[in-house]
Protein backbone atom coordinates (compact mmCIF):
# COMPACT_ATOMS: atom_id res chain seq x y z
CA UNK A 1 0.00 0.00 0.00
CA UNK A 2 2.77 2.51 0.79
CA UNK A 3 4.23 1.56 -2.79
CA UNK A 4 0.79 2.21 -4.39
CA UNK A 5 0.66 5.41 -2.27
CA UNK A 6 3.53 6.56 -3.42
CA UNK A 7 3.36 6.22 -7.03
CA UNK A 8 -0.02 7.73 -6.84
CA UNK A 9 1.52 11.10 -5.50
CA UNK A 10 4.04 11.22 -8.28
CA UNK A 11 1.31 10.48 -10.56
CA UNK A 12 -0.62 13.29 -9.01
CA UNK A 13 2.17 15.75 -8.92
CA UNK A 14 3.37 14.77 -12.59
CA UNK A 15 0.22 15.96 -13.74
CA UNK A 16 -0.06 18.81 -12.14
CA UNK A 17 3.70 19.76 -13.85
CA UNK A 18 2.68 19.31 -16.81
CA UNK A 19 -0.70 21.37 -16.54
CA UNK A 20 2.03 24.30 -15.73
CA UNK A 21 4.41 23.48 -18.47
CA UNK A 22 1.47 23.28 -20.99
CA UNK A 23 -0.57 26.56 -20.31
CA UNK A 24 0.49 29.61 -21.65
CA UNK A 25 -0.54 31.44 -18.68
CA UNK A 26 0.31 31.07 -14.71
CA UNK A 27 -2.19 28.97 -13.21
CA UNK A 28 -4.20 29.35 -10.04
CA UNK A 29 -4.11 26.34 -7.61
CA UNK A 30 -8.09 26.39 -8.14
CA UNK A 31 -7.73 26.06 -11.63
CA UNK A 32 -4.74 23.18 -11.08
CA UNK A 33 -7.43 21.55 -8.60
CA UNK A 34 -10.15 21.65 -11.12
CA UNK A 35 -8.65 20.63 -14.55
CA UNK A 36 -6.97 17.38 -12.27
CA UNK A 37 -10.25 16.65 -10.35
CA UNK A 38 -8.03 16.85 -7.28
CA UNK A 39 -9.01 18.39 -4.06
CA UNK A 40 -7.52 22.06 -3.23
CA UNK A 41 -5.58 20.84 -0.09
CA UNK A 42 -3.94 18.12 -2.59
CA UNK A 43 -3.36 20.21 -5.01
CA UNK A 44 -1.56 22.73 -2.73
CA UNK A 45 0.42 20.39 -0.91
CA UNK A 46 1.67 18.79 -4.34
CA UNK A 47 2.40 22.55 -6.00
CA UNK A 48 4.43 23.10 -2.98
CA UNK A 49 6.76 19.77 -2.97
CA UNK A 50 7.36 20.92 -6.75
CA UNK A 51 7.97 24.66 -5.58
CA UNK A 52 10.60 23.50 -3.12
CA UNK A 53 12.48 21.65 -6.15
CA UNK A 54 12.46 24.59 -8.05
CA UNK A 55 9.68 22.57 -10.86
CA UNK A 56 7.85 25.50 -10.60
CA UNK A 57 7.32 29.19 -8.82
CA UNK A 58 4.90 31.91 -8.13
CA UNK A 59 4.07 35.09 -9.75
CA UNK A 60 2.99 38.03 -7.73
CA UNK A 61 -0.62 36.74 -7.51
CA UNK A 62 0.60 33.68 -6.41
CA UNK A 63 -0.31 31.90 -9.87
CA UNK A 64 1.61 28.95 -10.96
CA UNK A 65 4.45 28.92 -13.44
CA UNK A 66 6.95 26.91 -14.43
CA UNK A 67 10.13 27.04 -12.26
CA UNK A 68 13.67 28.04 -12.65
CA UNK A 69 15.03 24.27 -13.37
CA UNK A 70 12.31 23.94 -16.61
CA UNK A 71 13.20 27.03 -17.81
CA UNK A 72 17.29 26.55 -17.62
CA UNK A 73 16.67 23.35 -19.48
CA UNK A 74 14.14 24.85 -21.79
CA UNK A 75 17.15 27.63 -22.73
CA UNK A 76 19.92 25.66 -22.37
CA UNK A 77 20.28 24.98 -26.14
CA UNK A 78 18.43 27.66 -27.80
CA UNK A 79 20.27 30.14 -25.56
CA UNK A 80 23.43 29.08 -26.20
CA UNK A 81 22.46 29.80 -30.21
CA UNK A 82 20.87 32.84 -30.12
CA UNK A 83 23.81 34.28 -27.65
CA UNK A 84 26.36 33.38 -30.10
CA UNK A 85 24.14 35.12 -33.04
CA UNK A 86 23.72 37.94 -30.76
CA UNK A 87 26.66 38.85 -30.15
CA UNK A 88 27.73 41.18 -33.33
CA UNK A 89 24.69 43.06 -32.86
CA UNK A 90 25.28 43.54 -28.95
CA UNK A 91 29.31 44.83 -29.68
CA UNK A 92 28.12 47.40 -32.73
CA UNK A 93 25.32 48.21 -30.57
CA UNK A 94 28.11 48.93 -27.08
CA UNK A 95 30.65 50.80 -29.89
CA UNK A 96 27.81 52.83 -31.27
CA UNK A 97 26.13 54.38 -27.73
CA UNK A 98 28.47 53.92 -25.30
CA UNK A 99 26.00 52.45 -23.16
CA UNK A 100 24.62 49.24 -21.71
CA UNK A 101 23.22 46.80 -24.38
CA UNK A 102 21.39 43.49 -23.90
CA UNK A 103 19.89 40.43 -24.74
CA UNK A 104 15.95 39.34 -23.36
CA UNK A 105 13.75 36.62 -23.62
CA UNK A 106 10.53 36.40 -22.41
CA UNK A 107 9.64 34.03 -19.78
CA UNK A 108 5.98 33.35 -17.71
CA UNK A 109 7.13 36.08 -15.38
CA UNK A 110 9.11 38.43 -16.73
CA UNK A 111 12.16 39.24 -19.56
CA UNK A 112 15.21 37.24 -18.44
CA UNK A 113 18.46 38.94 -19.76
CA UNK A 114 20.90 36.34 -21.08
CA UNK A 115 23.87 38.13 -22.64
CA UNK A 116 25.39 41.94 -22.00
CA UNK A 117 27.82 44.65 -23.21
CA UNK A 118 28.26 46.54 -20.70
CA UNK A 119 28.45 50.47 -20.71
CA UNK A 120 31.64 52.17 -21.09
CA UNK A 121 30.66 54.53 -18.08
CA UNK A 122 30.87 53.97 -14.45
CA UNK A 123 27.10 55.81 -14.33
CA UNK A 124 24.97 52.97 -15.31
CA UNK A 125 26.97 49.55 -15.35
CA UNK A 126 24.65 47.22 -13.64
CA UNK A 127 25.09 43.59 -14.73
CA UNK A 128 21.65 42.20 -16.03
CA UNK A 129 22.70 38.48 -16.53
CA UNK A 130 20.58 36.18 -14.86
CA UNK A 131 17.99 38.87 -13.81
CA UNK A 132 14.53 39.43 -14.27
CA UNK A 133 12.03 42.01 -15.07
CA UNK A 134 8.41 42.84 -15.56
CA UNK A 135 7.11 43.39 -19.06
CA UNK A 136 5.09 46.68 -18.07
CA UNK A 137 7.64 48.81 -17.03
CA UNK A 138 10.88 47.89 -19.05
CA UNK A 139 11.54 48.78 -22.59
CA UNK A 140 12.29 45.38 -23.39
CA UNK A 141 9.16 43.72 -21.69
CA UNK A 142 7.25 46.04 -23.36
CA UNK A 143 7.84 45.55 -27.15
CA UNK A 144 8.00 41.09 -26.47
CA UNK A 145 4.33 42.20 -25.05
CA UNK A 146 3.68 44.38 -28.11
CA UNK A 147 5.31 41.82 -30.73
CA UNK A 148 3.50 39.00 -29.04
CA UNK A 149 1.14 36.23 -31.07
CA UNK A 150 -1.63 37.66 -29.43
CA UNK A 151 -0.63 41.17 -30.90
CA UNK A 152 -2.15 43.13 -28.49
CA UNK A 153 -4.44 46.19 -29.29
CA UNK A 154 -2.88 48.15 -26.73
CA UNK A 155 0.63 47.77 -28.03
CA UNK A 156 0.01 49.09 -31.42
CA UNK A 157 1.81 52.08 -31.28
CA UNK A 158 4.70 49.99 -30.24
CA UNK A 159 4.29 47.97 -33.33
CA UNK A 160 3.64 50.95 -35.69
CA UNK A 161 6.79 52.52 -34.33
CA UNK A 162 9.08 49.24 -34.29
CA UNK A 163 10.71 49.70 -30.83
CA UNK A 164 9.54 50.59 -27.19
CA UNK A 165 10.82 53.35 -24.64
CA UNK A 166 10.78 53.22 -21.13
CA UNK A 167 11.70 56.26 -19.39
CA UNK A 168 11.93 56.45 -15.32
CA UNK A 169 9.27 53.81 -14.85
CA UNK A 170 11.42 50.71 -14.36
CA UNK A 171 13.62 53.00 -11.78
CA UNK A 172 14.03 56.83 -11.26
CA UNK A 173 16.87 57.92 -13.66
CA UNK A 174 16.96 54.62 -15.85
CA UNK A 175 15.78 54.97 -19.26
CA UNK A 176 15.59 52.31 -22.28
CA UNK A 177 14.87 51.34 -25.55
CA UNK A 178 14.26 47.60 -27.14
CA UNK A 179 13.72 46.64 -30.52
CA UNK A 180 11.88 43.33 -31.16
CA UNK A 181 14.05 39.80 -32.47
CA UNK A 182 12.30 37.70 -34.50
CA UNK A 183 12.09 34.01 -35.16
CA UNK A 184 10.67 32.25 -38.08
CA UNK A 185 7.19 32.47 -37.45
CA UNK A 186 7.44 36.02 -37.22
CA UNK A 187 6.57 35.98 -33.14
CA UNK A 188 9.24 37.92 -30.87
CA UNK A 189 11.24 35.09 -29.51
CA UNK A 190 13.95 38.34 -28.35
CA UNK A 191 14.42 41.78 -27.44
CA UNK A 192 18.19 43.87 -27.79
CA UNK A 193 17.79 47.06 -25.81
CA UNK A 194 20.45 49.96 -25.02
CA UNK A 195 19.93 51.30 -21.68
CA UNK A 196 21.28 53.88 -19.07
CA UNK A 197 21.29 57.01 -16.88
CA UNK A 198 18.37 59.26 -18.11
CA UNK A 199 20.98 62.38 -17.79
CA UNK A 200 22.46 60.52 -20.73
CA UNK A 201 19.81 58.62 -22.25
CA UNK A 202 17.18 61.77 -22.93
CA UNK A 203 14.40 61.99 -25.63
CA UNK A 204 16.64 62.96 -28.72
CA UNK A 205 19.30 60.60 -28.06
CA UNK A 206 16.67 58.23 -28.08
CA UNK A 207 15.33 59.04 -31.16
CA UNK A 208 18.80 59.19 -32.18
CA UNK A 209 20.03 55.77 -31.51
CA UNK A 210 16.57 53.99 -32.07
CA UNK A 211 17.47 53.58 -36.23
CA UNK A 212 20.61 51.67 -35.24
CA UNK A 213 18.81 49.43 -33.11
CA UNK A 214 15.87 48.13 -35.02
CA UNK A 215 18.29 47.18 -37.74
CA UNK A 216 20.69 45.07 -35.85
CA UNK A 217 17.71 43.52 -34.27
CA UNK A 218 16.49 42.96 -38.02
CA UNK A 219 19.23 41.53 -39.05
CA UNK A 220 19.50 39.05 -35.58
CA UNK A 221 16.48 37.92 -36.78
CA UNK A 222 17.32 37.11 -39.98
CA UNK A 223 19.90 35.30 -39.02
CA UNK A 224 17.10 33.12 -36.93
CA UNK A 225 15.56 32.86 -40.14
CA UNK A 226 12.92 35.81 -39.71
CA UNK A 227 11.90 37.25 -43.08
CA UNK A 228 12.19 40.97 -42.08
CA UNK A 229 8.77 42.77 -42.15
CA UNK A 230 7.37 46.12 -41.38
CA UNK A 231 6.26 46.66 -37.42
CA UNK A 232 2.72 47.03 -38.03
Amino acid sequence: MPTETGTQAIDRAAELLARVVEAHRPLGVGELAADTGLPKSTTSRLVGALERRGLVQRAGDRRVAPGPVLLRFAHRDTSAGIVELAAPALRALSELSGETINLGVPTPLGVEHLAQEDSRHFVGGTNWIGRRVPYESTANGKVLHAFSAERPTDARAIRAQGYAVAVDELERGLSALAAPVFGPDGVAVAALSISGPTIRLTRDRIAELAPALVEQAQSLSERLGAQTRGAA
